[in-house]
């Protein structure tokens, strides 16, 4: 399993999954300001001329000055973070799918001027997204098992990683909005 390591702005905000070599660079370069964590990666280098071997300690949780987004940036919409938001499941009919048989469907579709948001796609099967068509759930006459939501950026920090160690979790998982507090102990609801 990679080590990969969450990188913040200095305000403790998310901004990237970074790998443990992109981090040493961080720290050889001076720009961590702050780190988290206990589970650190030990890298040993070379050996000076008075027979010492370097060492570098890089944390799980890193945080660095720079330019980066604002906490009101809208996190990219991709296919596999809306499965993974939506545990994988159709939310018309409730079951579970492999990733290669799931869908992104539009609540109100594209063609009654729904839009690709966060807040209108939902995870469907092939069959269900077939049947609803270019038309509203109630349209269809079928229901929606689960309001979709936009997640903040510790939520997608959590949906962009299938990796996350304790540290990094609970760091996460602090600022998780009501429908993923508890992700993985909180299967979602099916009528």
């Amino acid at each position: 399993m990679p080590f990969r390591v969450m990188r913040l702005t200095k305000g403790g905000l998310p901004v990237a999954w970074i790998s443990w070599e992109e981090a040493a660079v961080l720290y050889v370069r001076g720009q961590v300001l702050w780190t988290l964590g206990d589970d650190n990666l030990r890298l040993h280098g070379g050996i000076n001329r008075a027979g010492e071997r370097s060492v570098l300690d890089i944390a799980p949780i890193v945080a660095c000055d720079g330019n980066h987004p604002s906490d009101g940036t809208v996190p990219a919409l991709t296919n596999p973070i809306l499965f993974r938001r939506d545990q994988q499941r159709c939310l018309y009919c409730g079951h579970r799918f492999q990733l290669a048989d799931l869908t992104r469907d539009h609540v109100v579709p594209r063609v009654q001027g729904g839009r690709d948001a966060w807040t209108n796609v939902v995870t469907a099967c092939r069959r269900c997204n077939q049947a609803k068509g270019g038309r509203t759930p109630e349209q269809a006459g079928i229901k929606l098992l689960a309001v979709p939501f936009r997640p903040n950026i510790f939520e997608f920090m959590y949906l962009a990683n299938r990796h996350i160690r304790g540290d990094q979790m609970d760091y996460l998982s602090r600022r998780f909005g009501d429908h993923l507090k508890h992700p993985a102990r909180q299967p979602m609801q099916v009528p």
